[in-house]
């Protein structure tokens, strides 16, 4: 439901919860893709894109852990990327108050099966470190 709380429908373009908040704003240059269901995959552009880039590596946030973000990384999967789930850039609001929640099955279903599960502090010290690796001639 909205916060109205009206009846509403999710992934429906231009309604309240499809709206991209100012701080995430893209910058004109940025690509954007709108999707329609749980997976960033299911019919949009976002392959094609990603082949006429060249990507062979996908960083992952987002939400909500166990739904979209876990639909996305499967079918990226599916389509040969390798992805790394950024775990403290996600969230989930389902089951969040149980022992062990849907983010943490999720987590350990992508990092067991379909990829890399990292935090943010610690993807970006090894991006520096590989960055000044390179940098000194080293890979």
């Amino acid at each position: 439901m909205p916060p109205d709380g009206t009846e509403s429908r999710i992934l429906v373009r231009d309604t309240w919860n499809t709206d991209i908040i100012s701080d995430l704003a893209p910058h004109p240059d940025d690509i954007t893709i709108y999707k329609t269901r749980f997976s960033g995959f299911y019919q949009t552009d976002l392959d094609g894109i990603l082949t006429r880039l060249g990507a062979k590596y996908l960083i992952v946030t987002g939400l909500s852990t166990c739904v979209c973000v876990e639909s996305t990384i499967r079918d990226a999967t599916f389509r040969d990327y390798s992805c790394v789930l950024l775990a403290d850039c996600t969230g989930e609001p389902i089951g969040h108050d149980l022992p062990t929640s849907n983010h943490d099955a999720s987590l350990l279903v992508i990092q067991t099966l379909f990829g890399w599960v990292s935090g943010a502090d610690a993807f970006l010290r090894a991006l520096d470190a590989r960055t000044g690796a390179e940098a000194q001639g080293q890979h």
